[in-house]
Parts: structure tokens; sequence; C-alpha cells
């Protein structure tokens, strides 16, 4: 069978045989923020306490897109692992690895690759966004990795993707590669999988300007709560963030513009496991001077413990390794029979896979 256009599949659902399970991850590059936190670990831990079928990464690979200092890069690595720990990822009940140490990532990578469209590609918004006026001097790498995103979850048969919002688009684009993939080759290999994004703060803004996402490369570090800070810098950086000078409106539509205002309610949300209108209906009418104070208050009593054991994890590198390669043994188990499988309907001749004519 050939392929008869390059336009996405027909996106109807792959079938029955895929059993539920998740597949997420987090890229090391600078530290992790409070936006990691609420808009993907927290909801990590969640999925996994509910029993689902979990794994976890620390996609370093998706790091060296652009330029990394090794010492750094290894640092980061373990930081994002001991986030993951700290907030409460088991790594008995769910996989956690990084992605660089199951080989079977790139090699699928490289499968999507050649099927995935170059129009699909230049259709990426993030690229364009990141990239600006400098797209022709950014790597190969930088452009292409969505598709290497979609290997990350395909290779675990991952049905279920939490993200934030900015993220639909790449998920939207693994269902593409799936469909394209099983349509092309008449198999159902891979499943078409669906993007989870729910809660109140699936993007968690800049503290400092409310249109631009928590970063952790932002300029200043007023900006961002880090998840390493400690109990008076994340006071203080809830105290000081910006807001406008109206109260807390009476209604959720009140927050409709205003993008700072709304952000921190929905931290507050997120934090203590509650819908935005529920925060409205108890703070509505109230000044940022009442409000701002509660929330620094609720954001050390939640985030301190976990900067706290962070912090101890980072000081026994050598524990995180161990946690990390179990981990890639088990991902591996999964990820092995799934690459051969897809070598062998591809046509690529190895031991024991490969067809016959």
């Amino acid at each position: 069978m050939t392929p008869a256009d390059d336009a996405p599949r027909d996106h109807t659902e792959a079938g029955p045989r895929f059993s539920p399970r998740v597949f997420s991850g987090i890229k090391p590059s600078g530290g992790l923020t409070l936006g990691n936190y609420l808009g993907a670990i927290k909801r990590f831990v969640e999925t996994q306490n509910a029993g689902t079928d979990s794994i976890f990464c620390v996609v370093d690979l998706h790091a060296i897109t652009v330029w990394q200092d090794p010492g750094e890069l290894a640092r980061a690595t373990r930081e994002v692992a001991a986030g993951y720990l700290a907030s409460g990822i088991d790594p008995e009940r769910a996989i956690l690895f990084n992605q660089s140490q199951v080989h079977e990532h790139a090699e699928l990578g490289w499968i999507f690759n050649c099927v995935a469209r170059v129009g699909w590609m230049n259709r990426m918004t993030q690229f364009k966004e990141k990239a600006g006026k400098n797209a022709e001097k950014q790597s190969l790498g930088f452009y292409a990795y969505p598709s290497l995103m979609a290997a990350d979850i395909l290779l675990y048969l991952a049905t279920h993707v939490p993200v934030g919002e900015d993220q639909k688009q790449h998920v939207e684009l693994t269902r593409d590669i799936a469909a394209k993939f099983n349509h092309d080759y008449g198999v159902e290999q891979f499943p078409l999988t669906e993007p989870v994004i729910e809660g109140p703060a699936t993007r968690v803004m800049n503290l400092r300007d409310g249109s631009k996402k928590m970063s952790k490369s932002g300029e200043s570090d007023m900006e961002r709560i880090n998840m390493t800070d400690d109990a008076d810098t994340i006071s203080k950086k809830f105290r000081k963030a910006r807001t406008d000078p109206a109260p807390l409106p009476e209604t959720l539509d009140g927050l409709a513009d205003r993008a700072e205002a709304r952000n921190l309610v929905g931290i507050y949300a997120a934090l203590t496991d509650r819908t935005a209108g529920e925060v409205i209906a108890e703070y509505a009418g109230a000044g940022w001077g009442t409000f701002k104070p509660a929330l620094a208050d609720l954001a050390v009593d939640k985030l301190s413990p976990i900067a706290a054991e962070m912090r101890r994890m980072m000081d026994d590198p050598a524990e995180i390794d161990r946690i990390l390669a179990r981990g890639a043994d088990r991902a591996r188990e999964i990820a092995a029979p799934v690459l051969a499988r897809t070598y062998e309907i591809v046509g690529l001749v190895g031991r024991g896979r490969g067809r016959s004519a």
C-alpha cells in the first residue's frame, strides 16, 4: 500500500485494543517553575493516584535543540526528576526516566520524520513564535522536534497526554502522524492520542505581565515562582506581583479583560483544587491588599515542602540517577517491542523482524 496524498488522515478513533495510558514530559532547560508544577506535575500526580497507567519523562533530547552547557543540562535533568519525585510521583507506581536513556525515542523519531509532512511542520506556531525572524539560523532539530514529541508519546501507545493549551497543536500533530502511518501501512499500530487540557491553571502567566506565559527564561526572576524558591522569596514575589487597581469582581466574567487578576485567581484556584469561580465567590469585592497576602501564604504552605525536598534530593544525585536508570529499564520493556513491530511494518530487516515479499 502506498499513501494516496500528503494530507492528514481521517481521525477516526483507532479501535479498542489500546488500553488507557498517559505519557507526558518536561524539558530540562532553565529551572522548574510554578507553571511546570500547576500545568503539569501536579496533574501528573493526580493521574498516577487515580490508578492510570502513567509514564513520565525528562525530555533531555528536546533540550539540545538549542545549545546547552553540558554540566547545566545534567544538573537541570536531575532537578526536573527531583521536582517530579518531591511533588509526589512514585517511581514504583509510575515510570519515570530521562528520554536519552531509551534510544527507541530517537529511532521512532526518525521514522516519524519520514511520515510527517513539511507543510504540517510549517504550521507549528511555537516554532514561528520562538524562532521569529531568525528561523533560518535555528537547528534542524528545533524545527523538527514535534515529530520526536510524537515518537515520545506513540512509542508507549499512549492514549492521553496532559498538556497546557500551548501544546495542544503538538498532540494534534501526533494524531496526524499516527493516522497517516496507520493508513499508509494498512495497520492499527498507533492510537490517536487525546490531549487532556483541564484545570484552572493549565497555563500560568508571568507575574509581571499577564499576557506572557511564566517562563524559565524570562528576563527578571520576579516574573516567575521557581520551584526551588524559599518561603520568603515566594511570599515577596506574590506580594509584588503586578495587578490593576480595581478590587476582585463579583463574578468570573469580571476577569475577562484583566489578565494579571485572572492569572492570580487561577493560581489560587489550582493550589486549592477549586475552580476560579469558587475563589471569586469567596473574595468578591476584596482588594489586592487582602488577596495577595492570602495567595502568598497559601503558596508558601503548598510549595515550601516541595522545594525543601528537591534541595535534599539534589544533594544526592546518585540516587536520582539510580531512579532514572531503573525507570529507563522499565520504559524500554514497553518501547522495544513497539519499535520492533514498527520496523517490521515498514519493512526494515533485522534479527527477528522483517516481512517476506
